[in-house]
């Protein structure tokens, strides 16, 4: 059992371009949050929804890198993503692309920056853009959003065990 999330997740579409912006506060320091981004044994244990268990295939999180992992349910791959990391700015911004390999030409750009706010707490935004509006309706239909809320509470787990 979870309890309620203390910040909401923003998820917004501009209707003009093919962009998902994602925005939520955590109650950490920016540090703690970065590195829940780009250390592989945490990005593990808090991305996407409840039911997904997540293994990490390849992580080098480095201005140049690259990443690929597999999504899991009840022990079985269910999904993989593949992407590289074109900047890998620390405590600040991170760029990089995101494929899934059941879409592969459907690959977008995402660039997370980690604000940092009063009271050691952070604010990520994430700004993903895709090649075609159609895309982006496709994205935001399949259910992305239980994945990212859930993730991020599950991140919000995380970082109050790390306190």
């Amino acid at each position: 059992m979870t309890s309620p999330a203390k910040h909401e997740t923003t998820i917004s579409a501009d209707p003009n371009l093919p962009t998902i912006t994602v925005v939520r506060d955590f109650d950490a320091p920016r540090a703690r949050v970065f590195a829940a981004w780009t250390d592989p044994d945490l990005f593990a244990q808090w991305i996407g929804p409840r039911s997904i268990d997540t293994r990490i295939d390849h992580w080098d999180a480095r201005t140049g890198g690259s990443w690929r992992y597999a999504a899991l349910q009840e022990g079985e791959e269910v999904a993989r993503f593949y992407g590289a990391f074109h900047e890998v700015r620390p405590h600040e911004r991170l760029v990089q692309t995101f494929t899934w390999e059941g879409e592969p030409d459907g690959v977008s750009l995402e660039t997370m920056t980690f604000e940092e706010l009063d009271q050691g707490s952070t604010r990520i935004t994430g700004l993903s853009v895709v090649t075609s509006m159609e895309t982006r309706d496709a994205i935001l239909s399949s259910g992305m959003d239980v994945g990212v809320i859930e993730g991020y509470q599950k991140l919000d787990e995380l970082l109050a065990t790390q306190e």
